[in-house]
């Protein structure tokens, strides 16, 4: 691991590329202003790791996807919460960031949620923010990382009033910013599995992911390089995302690096012509009712 990475108390892996990002955040407006997302925290929290984001402002390329997957993400939260004014919105491996500051609308729920180690960090740099936010320590490992996070499921009946019949669970807003990639294909898949089975009817699942085809190649990549992490899935179909429950429909694939200049134009429309899924994407799933399929044709 590089001694940047290092330097980010002691992070292991994995956890440790929560830096690139970060860095993408505290200075990519400047390099792209077309892009700006306006992070009120990232250069000061980056600043307190001490990191001088030299290293990762190399790579443009990533600074321009960080900032393009931010506004995606942010888009995409921001749409629920619209529709839910007081929605629940999950950030699963939130690392450093804070997505907060672009959706509170006074009445919305937040939970921040990554592995201890990330958490000890955050709490003492991007700690809670009132009752509606919350932290919460979590494995994508884990079997029931679900009910680790005390997340409502779409079996769950909530009483409107007493004597009064239940109704179903509202709909959750769950994202996963640079997370899935890192997992076995199997606890990937897993994870897809648990947010179809689990999630109430009308929830979202946003994340990133880059095809298969970069599975173990993460020395390969300018930034990721520097950490000791390794890509360990990516999609080889659009079909394999929603395989695992009846429940999933795969509602869109947003491209990140199109607008990067005329070779990303022209690459990415004809790899996934060529292999059927985008080189790196935003993918949003979403789940239909509790019994009947959520797949449309």
């Amino acid at each position: 691991m590089s001694k940047t990475a290092e330097r980010a108390a002691g992070l292991s892996a994995v956890p440790s590329t929560l830096l690139i990002p970060l860095a993408g955040r505290a200075f990519g407006d400047a390099v792209f202003p077309e892009l700006a997302v306006g992070d009120a925290d990232a250069a000061r929290v980056l600043a307190a790791l001490g990191d001088d984001g030299a290293l990762w402002q190399r790579d443009r390329a990533s600074v321009y996807g960080v900032l393009a997957r931010t506004r995606r993400f942010r888009d995409l939260a921001a749409r629920f919460v619209a529709a839910h004014p007081a929605g629940h919105v999950v950030n699963l491996g939130c690392g450093l960031s804070n997505y907060r500051q672009w959706l509170d609308n006074g009445r919305m729920h937040m939970t921040d949620a990554d592995l201890p180690e990330v958490l000890a960090i955050r709490r003492r740099l991007l700690p809670a923010r009132g009752r509606r936010h919350r932290l919460c320590a979590v494995d994508l490992n884990a079997a029931d990382w679900w009910a680790d996070l005390g997340l409502p499921s779409a079996q769950d009946r909530h009483d409107a009033r007493a004597g009064r019949a239940g109704h179903a669970a509202a709909p959750l807003f769950l994202f996963a910013e640079g997370v899935l990639m890192y997992l076995a294909p199997a606890r990937a898949r897993a994870v897809l599995r648990t947010f179809g089975q689990r999630a109430p009817a009308g929830s979202t699942f946003a994340f990133d992911a880059m095809c298969w085809l970069v599975v173990g190649h993460a020395g390969l990549h300018p930034s990721v390089r520097h950490t000791d992490a390794e890509f360990r899935w990516g999609p080889r179909t659009l079909d394999e995302l929603c395989a695992d429950s009846p429940r999933l429909q795969l509602a869109a694939a947003h491209p990140i690096m199109q607008g990067y200049g005329w070779p990303y134009q022209l690459m990415e429309p004809a790899f996934q012509a060529l292999l059927g899924v985008p080189l790196y994407a935003v993918y949003e799933l979403r789940t239909g009712d509790a019994l009947g399929r959520g797949r449309r044709a």
